[in-house]
């Protein structure tokens, strides 16, 4: 074999053992080294994210994010994606973490892993302050808007005393106008379009009353990241015992996040 032609294997089997370590990298050390960590947030999905008044992302997720960021000891790049491009994002290494309102099901463990559930999200009953709701059974004799078909709409049904009025809409809009209009004393509803009603109204002192069903939020990883995800596993489980996860829920969604899978 020539020198040349010897050059050049050796020249292809370097890149290749460089290719080999980039795709073996350790996100959670890359992370270190660079002092920056790059998460995927919403932007449209309030109250867990949205651009407040100064044309900054806010909300749950959000807070979330910071606090992972804080607790790594490095600066945090939000990077707003929406719910079709979010996992593409972490799956090309444009992210390291997806924080944006996802759910954990078999068909999205096949391609990312995720870590322990960091908030609830939630179909629930809401109403104003002043109305005592605390059950289904205190739905008695009130009247309940709902979106027709929805999960909230299945879940209501399914407990609501025969005395109560559940009222069928055609969408989310139009549920919310009824509730906001005064059509109906409680809304059916959940916590992302709630939080959106609550936020635009604050007029109406709308708060949460009681859950319909849960679904949690989980933090998306790139497959193989078993540090990253083991810190950040940490990180939630210190943020629940110290009650970080309940004030953050408190504070976005009016209710703890109470037991969340872990």
């Amino acid at each position: 074999m020539s020198a040349s032609r010897r050059g050049l294997v050796a020249a292809v089997l370097l890149a290749g053992l460089g290719l080999s370590s980039l795709a073996q990298a350790d996100a959670l050390a890359d992370i270190g080294s660079r002092k920056q960590i790059a998460i995927a947030i919403p932007t449209d999905f309030p109250p867990y994210g949205f651009v407040g008044t100064d044309l900054k992302p806010q909300g749950l997720d959000i807070d979330m994010a910071q606090l992972i960021a804080t607790r790594l000891g490095v600066k945090v790049e939000l990077m707003p994606v929406t719910s079709a491009n979010r996992i593409p994002y972490l799956q090309t290494r444009k992210v390291d973490l997806v924080i944006s309102t996802l759910g954990k099901n078999p068909e999205r463990e096949k391609v990312i892993d995720f870590t322990a559930a960091y908030s609830p999200f939630f179909q629930a009953v809401f109403a104003a302050k002043g109305v005592t709701i605390r059950s289904a059974a205190d739905l008695a004799g009130k009247t309940v808007g709902v979106t027709r078909g929805a999960i909230e709409d299945i879940e209501l049904s399914r407990i609501a005393p025969a005395d109560s009025e559940i009222r069928r809409f055609e969408d989310n809009n139009a549920t919310v106008s009824a509730f906001v209009s005064g059509q109906v004393v409680a809304i059916a509803t959940g916590a992302s379009v709630a939080g959106n009603l609550m936020a635009r109204n604050p007029q109406l002192g709308t708060e949460f009353k009681f859950v319909l069903k849960d679904s949690p939020n989980f933090i998306g990883v790139a497959k193989g990241e078993d540090a990253l995800r083991g810190r950040v596993n940490e990180i939630i489980a210190e943020a629940r015992s110290s009650g970080e996860l309940d004030r953050l829920a408190k504070r976005w969604l009016g209710r703890p996040a109470g037991n969340l899978p872990q």
